[in-house]
């Protein structure tokens, strides 16, 4: 994932003595996040939103960071809450000693909350079941910073902004205002209040029930932007892809499919440039996560996209084209532009975190997503992306080719390296993007300019699945492009494979020096499956990925429990990330072995159930010996699209599910499904049409595949 906003990480280690509170970023573990991208809610698990990095958000900006609700000095007892898919959670408490005539509980308040684009509704019922009238007055106070999300998440604190009122039925008005810098918010009650007070941002309801009676109010917040959003919410009716149903012998896999396909609908966010590629619709993409990266994310979006393949090319069509519309034209050293680079992030402005880390609105900080960019394309083509979409991309994908080409012509070893050259962006510009995620064994940290493994694995792909294309479609190169891959990969052979006591395995980068950086790492998962290893190679990092210092048994470690510096809190160095294992699985199956895909898959089948099946960004690298359920990493995004999008890669893995459309083929070659057997799945599509398959508890195979197609069973 991405860490733009990880001062401390960037800026190397800091003391307690330089710290205070403010400086800290917010936890979010025990959160309850409401998401409909992009705007979103966080809140304490009772429902009452005050504190850290609580709030309503939209575009960047906190709409509201207090909304809490008190009934005099009557004990509000929370029993039970949470979400309801991925945009509405319920809060129940009691008002304890109300109307109580026996130990039962007599009056109740139900907190229902919906999120919206740019609307959040707060709706407060209280019900009498006792047997006795009660009153009492009820009051929500709300306030707000309208803080900026960087200054949130370093930890920041921001003068409150006083609220104004807002004309309307009712003795005190109906609401409350607040704006500043082109962002306005306003908040409404239905029925008026009986007594407003603002600036205070209090909202006093005077409420009488007899027995068996109840009320209800309802609250509306809006926050809308001067210029409008930067990527507006994608249509609710115009979901890019056919939602699958799982039901399997384990639920907690068909919980865990639920809840990431419901997430990554509400992670939908729509390119406003997409009238320009003449596509006659709205391209779509995935925003990386809520809270902190809640918009366009080069690496994130494209492997959230190649992930949910399964379930149809539209999402990846629009990643493409909105990712190509923004593809780097010129040299410019401030956002780190390169003509044919594709981007990293876009922000509505430049995120200032202190003086010595800044990052521009556009940003093309990343080594990865340029190659990413081109196989997403490639394997988009394979899942039946039409033939028309895909040449319209080519000459974008020409781009990128010459990118990575000049890239590593410019190393002296033609390795694909980088470095910020800009001296206040990220230290580090693969996934692993926070300052001391590359380091050597011994814990010192790596010297760029760095070439890391996995991205070595990218631009092979890369440029294989690019000369397929350039072959498919009758344009020159494709010759030219196989003959760099495999000249890559003899490169990559002879500099990258170190050794130690249990044998050969790839340093996970070189450094400035072209010394291999020797750390074991989950990085061996993302060269599985790509071509760049042969068998006996490949064999060795399966075996090194099944051994306890990576899998935890919930997952893989990013970095070995034996290396010096593991932190099982570690943002890169210990902790566990969902998308990487899950780019493990999918590369140990296609790399012939499933027995170890098997037992990773596993891990996070139950590390999901712990996690309610909404899988974060990332969480604690302990592993299943500490406990059976995971601890979080108190500040992960939550829900995460690439954390949502890997039950689909797993489940993908599992099947053994692979297409080749131009070539007339999809293949089903169950390679651990077995596990969860009978296991049916209806609703994938392939070639724009549906794709179900059924798996009997014998291993008996049913597909009904789209016409056209042959099935393929190993």
């Amino acid at each position: 994932m991405d860490t733009t906003v990880k001062a401390l990480d960037t800026n190397g280690p800091a003391t307690a003595a330089t710290l205070v509170a403010t400086d800290l970023q917010p936890f979010l573990h025990d959160a309850v996040v409401t998401l409909y991208a992009p705007s979103f809610v966080i809140s304490r698990p009772d429902g009452q939103l005050g504190g850290g990095a609580d709030g309503f958000y939209h575009g960047d900006s906190r709409a509201l960071s207090h909304l809490t609700v008190t009934a005099g000095s009557i004990a509000l007892a929370p029993v039970v809450g949470g979400l309801r898919g991925a945009d509405r959670a319920d809060f129940r408490a009691i008002l304890r000693g109300l109307g109580e005539v026996t130990p039962d509980p007599a009056v109740a308040l139900n907190r229902r909350r919906t999120v919206a684009s740019g609307r959040l509704e707060e709706s407060f019922e209280v019900t009498n079941a006792g047997t006795q009238r009660v009153g009492f007055r009820l009051t929500v106070t709300a306030g707000t910073d309208l803080a900026p999300m960087e200054r949130v998440k370093t930890g920041h604190a921001s003068d409150p902004v006083p609220a104004r009122e807002e004309g309307g039925a009712g003795p005190g008005g109906s609401g409350l205002a607040w704006s500043r810098d082109g962002f306005a918010v306003r908040l409404v009650s239905e029925p008026a209040p009986d007594a407003l007070e603002a600036p205070e941002g209090r909202l006093s309801f005077d409420v009488e029930l007899a027995p068996g009676a109840s009320w209800t109010a309802t609250l509306r917040c809006t926050a809308a932007h001067a210029d409008g959003d930067q990527f507006p919410a994608a249509p609710a009716d115009a979901v890019p892809w056919r939602t699958p149903a799982l039901r399997s012998a384990d639920r907690r896999f068909d919980q865990w499919l639920d809840q990431s396909v419901a997430d990554a609908d509400r992670l939908r966010l729509v390119d406003p440039r997409s009238a320009e590629g003449g596509t006659g619709g709205v391209d779509q993409f995935l925003a990386a996560g809520a809270p902190w990266f809640l918009t366009l994310f080069g690496r994130d979006s494209l492997w959230a996209a190649r992930m949910m393949l399964p379930l149809g090319t539209e999402l990846a069509a629009g990643t493409l084209r909105t990712l190509a519309r923004r593809q780097g034209a010129v040299a410019d050293p401030a956002t780190e532009e390169q003509p044919g680079k594709i981007l990293h992030e876009v922000r509505r402005s430049t995120q200032n975190f202190n003086e010595a880390f800044a990052v521009p609105p556009v940003y093309y900080g990343t080594v990865d997503a340029t190659p990413l960019w081109i196989t997403l394309l490639h394997d988009s083509w394979r899942w039946g992306l039409a033939p028309e979409q895909v040449e319209q991309l080519l000459p974008h994908t020409e781009s990128a080719l010459a990118w990575i080409r000049d890239q590593a012509a410019e190393a002296d070893d033609g390795f694909l390296r980088y470095v910020d050259r800009t001296g206040r962006g990220l230290a580090n510009q693969g996934w692993k993007d926070s300052g001391d995620a590359i380091r050597h064994r011994d814990g010192r940290l790596a010297d760029p300019p760095i070439a890391l493994c996995e991205v070595q694995a990218y631009a092979y792909e890369a440029a294989r699945g690019g000369a397929a294309l350039l072959r498919a479609f009758g344009r020159p190169g494709a010759d030219v492009w196989e003959e760099w891959a495999e000249g890559l990969a003899t490169r990559f052979r002879k500099r990258f494979w170190v050794e130690d006591a249990r044998g050969a395995y790839p340093a996970v980068a070189l450094d400035r020096d072209g010394r291999p950086v020797d750390s074991v790492t989950s990085g061996f998962g993302h060269l599985l499956g790509t071509g760049l290893l042969n068998q006996e190679e490949s064999a060795a990092l399966a075996a090194r990925l099944t051994g306890p210092d990576l899998d935890s048994g919930h997952g893989l470690r990013t970095l070995s429990s034996d290396s010096v510096g593991f932190n099982p809190y570690g943002y890169h160095i210990g902790s566990i990330w969902p998308h990487d294992t899950a780019i493990a699985v999918h590369g140990l199956v296609r790399a012939g072995f499933p027995d170890a895909a098997a037992s990773l898959a596993a891990g996070l089948l139950t590390a999901s159930a712990g996690f309610a099946g909404r899988l974060p960004e990332l969480f604690a690298g302990h592993g299943a010996e500490a406990g059976p359920r995971p601890a979080p990493y108190p500040a992960s995004c939550r829900p995460q699209a690439w954390a949502a999008a890997s039950s689909v890669l797993v489940l993908r893995s599992a099947l053994g599910l692979d297409a080749d459309v131009p070539g007339g083929t999809v293949t089903v070659a169950p390679a651990f499904a077995g596990a969860y057997a009978p296991l049916t799945v209806t609703g994938l599509q392939v070639g724009g049409a549906r794709l179900d398959i059924a798996l009997a508890a014998d291993g008996t195979v049913n597909t009904t595949a789209p016409e056209g197609l042959t099935v393929v069973s190993a």
